[in-house]
């Protein structure tokens, strides 16, 4: 057994990205019986990829797959699967693909590459990349709930006007919730290499999309070849009351590489005071604002509220870039008393969200696998926790209403496997800290957990660890890799004004 962990120097700050809050897998049996989808063949024809909010545009090759909504029922309702497959420009193209495993849940692999492309230009130099957007996301039949008309992003709803908004959203939807599974997508991308050809496949999976790839490996472990897990979610660990603590978590080691830093403590003093001087203040009264739209520059009244300032510091603690601005953010607007650039970065990152996830799809998968898993509520004083109890309030009330597929009885159970696997963490993650990877690397084998320093949520891209990715989909072997470079990596320095940071 070689499961080694790789932390490197100890750099204090915290992590990035993710829109999940799941986990879990089912390990369903499914039936055999032929259905029309498997007598198809799979059509490509050149397509480019796009996402809002990037210039850049791939080279692919396009396709659909049909395949029944509801696998136990192979000869009813079917659906179709958009999938795109970037090619190798290699003379000698391995055989054994790279499939792709998006996060979320939510997202659609054929959106989310794009911005972590970079990463995978090495791998992509000999093998093919295979990008298949999950049912419910992209072009796969998406289960969406847009906000109506009435409400922007940021406005409050009530709890009557949120289970009307619900009600109505299921009644729009184009298929049955629940069949929207995490082991019903894997089924379809089973499918997808049956028909692309491929005996074996390489996996990456990130966030949610490692669930994903856990799932495919407990259902079919000889079809895979090796897996790179990116900010993993262990198979037995159910998300929801355990995000306040790691939330919290990386905040605190952002506040404290900045104290550790003479630049960052010089300038921007006492974080800690500073954030509890705006949770106190936005607690006891909400700030009415009005703003220009930071994309459209139209006037924009919002009500902000400490619920949207808690989830912004969230999300931008995901990644060392933003994570970078945090305490600027959060300095200036204790010492000021103005709220208009925490609200800019509201709206912008709830206008980034509501693109990025497909809302419908995330409900399905959160209610039916991580939801109805949620043991005793841990005992702890939640207003330590800046989330409190926000992510669950919030599931709960979505779950009461949301329809649950079936999972397996082994759903919930660690997976087991020899398959190589390589899991890579941010030692600064808020949301799918390094004790997860290690965790789930207890019943893996043959693999290797490696902590990225200062770097937070998918850590492919950063600094050696490209090089070290492709290493190891070559040699499908964990012991070979020369992981010294990883101690090296460091994260964007912090900005102390709004000039950026120190020169």
């Amino acid at each position: 057994m070689n499961n080694k962990l790789i932390s490197g120097q100890v750099h204090y700050t915290v992590s990035f990205f993710v829109c999940a809050l799941l986990l879990a897998i089912p390990g369903l049996h499914f039936a055999g019986a032929e259905t029309p989808a498997q007598r198809e063949t799979l059509e490509l024809t050149p397509c480019h990829l796009t996402t809002p909010g990037f210039a850049m545009r791939i080279k692919a090759e396009c396709g659909a797959v049909q395949v029944p909504e509801n696998w136990a029922d192979p000869s009813g309702r079917q659906i179709s699967l958009h999938v795109a497959l970037i090619r190798s420009n290699s003379k000698k193209v391995e055989p054994d693909p790279v499939f792709f495993f998006a996060g979320g849940p939510g997202q659609a692999a054929t959106e989310s590459y794009l911005p972590v492309s970079h990463g995978f230009m090495l791998i992509n130099q000999k093998r093919d990349i295979v990008l298949i957007d999950q049912r419910g996301t992209g072009q796969s039949n998406p289960l969406r709930c847009p906000l109506p008309k009435d409400f922007s992003l940021l406005t409050d709803m009530t709890e009557e006007q949120e289970k009307q908004w619900l009600q109505d959203c299921l009644s729009s939807l184009a298929g049955d919730p629940t069949q929207y599974t995490t082991a019903a997508a894997v089924r379809d991308f089973d499918r997808v290499r049956e028909l692309l050809g491929y005996e074996q496949i390489n996996i990456y999976g990130v966030s949610y999309g490692t669930r994903v790839a856990l799932t495919y490996l407990r259902l079919f472990p000889d079809r895979i070849r090796s897996i790179i897990l990116d900010g993993v979610l262990p198979q037995d660990i159910s998300l929801g009351p355990n995000v306040a603590e790691a939330a919290q978590r990386a905040i605190d080691l952002i506040f404290a590489r900045c104290q550790a830093d003479p630049a960052c403590n010089k300038s921007l003093p006492d974080l800690p005071a500073a954030f509890s001087k705006i949770q106190q203040d936005l607690r006891r009264s909400p700030q009415i604002l009005e703003i220009p739209h930071p994309r459209s520059g139209e006037p924009l009244q919002v009500r902000f509220t400490y619920d949207m300032f808690a989830q912004m510091v969230r999300l931008l603690s995901y990644s060392a870039e933003t994570a970078a601005l945090l305490p600027l953010l959060v300095h200036n607007a204790a010492q000021s008393g103005d709220y208009r650039i925490l609200v800019s970065q509201s709206v912008l990152i709830g206008d980034n969200f509501s693109t990025m996830i497909y809302s419908g799809l995330h409900h399905c998968v959160a209610c039916a696998e991580d939801y109805p898993f949620w043991s005793e509520k841990p005992k702890r004083d939640s207003q330590n926790l800046y989330l409190g109890d926000l992510i669950e309030h919030g599931l709960t009330r979505v779950c009461q209403i949301w329809p649950r597929g079936d999972v397996a009885s082994d759903f919930k159970q660690a997976v087991t496997s020899d398959v190589p696997v390589l899991l890579l963490s941010g030692e600064l993650d808020p949301i799918t800290p390094p004790a997860y990877g290690e965790h789930a690397a207890k019943t893996l084998s043959r693999s290797l957990h490696i902590v990225v320093p200062g770097h937070g949520h998918n850590v492919l891209s950063r600094g050696c660890i490209p090089k070290l990715a492709t290493t190891f989909i070559e040699t499908a072997d964990v012991t070979t890799l020369e992981t010294e470079c990883v101690s090296a990596i460091e994260p964007m320095p912090f900005f102390i004004s709004n000039a950026g940071p120190e020169p």
